[in-house]
């Protein structure tokens, strides 16, 4: 059995291409069938075994707390983390959550709806010290919008380029990493003028040799950035997100 039990989950950035569907309502409190994005990603999270939530919050912050306040969520721990730096790339998110988190995490996006037994699997796989496992998606005929997925390129089961423009690939990135605490130390050392991606410093860990590709298979995800995003979810949630028996959702306080 996985003995990783914390996650950390990036939703504080403001989620500027939805709003034509969001309005004033921060990205993460968005719902896709029935429920805000960031519950699903919970209690998916929470159905592969978290029991340890590290939310990064920013833009709307307030309206997360609420959200979550009003809600009873047993046998899970949920901390907050401000980042007021939240128009910054989302490396700087990351890095907010240092403090909180000293064992192997994993990491996700609070945008990216996946099915709990791709988490599960990734909980599963062997990490070796400083290394970062990324779920990755190798359909790459599939993929809703192509412009807007970051792409991966492999060699063997190493990454060794990432990123939204790079020509040559065979994956995607599926938004769910399995991460040693030293990624912190990467992105220190990759920021530039005070700022850096998380695909900075994943670059930074396939020049290394530690970031590593897990194959999802036909498991499926979605990123929901797009007003055109959220239509495909919902479209295609009950072939693919359907709840099971431990994801029925948090209940009201």
């Amino acid at each position: 059995m996985s003995n990783v039990d914390q996650c950390v989950i990036l939703a504080a950035g403001n989620g500027s291409r939805l709003v034509p569907s969001s309005g004033t309502i921060p990205k993460p409190l968005v719902k896709v069938h029935g429920k805000p994005l960031l519950e699903h990603i919970m209690l998916r999270a929470q159905d592969a075994g978290i029991t340890r939530f590290v939310i990064v919050i920013g833009f709307r912050g307030d309206a997360i707390r609420q959200w979550l306040a009003e809600r009873s969520l047993p046998a899970v721990e949920v901390t907050l983390v401000e980042n007021t730096e939240y128009h910054k790339d989302n490396g700087i998110s990351v890095l907010k959550a240092r403090n909180e988190i000293c064992n192997p995490f994993l990491l996700l996006m609070s945008d990216h709806v996946f099915e709990s037994r791709t988490a599960e699997s990734l909980l599963h796989q062997p990490l070796a010290e400083g290394e970062v496992i990324l779920a990755v998606d190798p359909n790459i005929d599939t993929v809703f919008d192509l412009d807007d997925a970051t792409k991966v390129r492999r060699k063997g089961d190493h990454i060794v380029d990432i990123g939204k423009q790079i020509t040559h690939y065979d994956a995607f990135d599926t938004g769910m990493f399995l991460c040693s605490p030293q990624l912190f130390s990467v992105l220190e050392s990759a920021k530039k003028n005070g700022n850096c991606s998380l695909s900075d410093g994943m670059r930074k860990l396939a020049a290394m040799g530690k970031f590593r590709a897990f194959d999802i298979g036909d498991a499926a995800w979605q990123d929901v950035d797009t007003p055109e995003a959220l239509a495909y979810a919902e479209t295609v949630f009950d072939q693919y997100f359907r709840p099971t028996s431990l994801t029925e959702g948090f209940a009201n306080v």
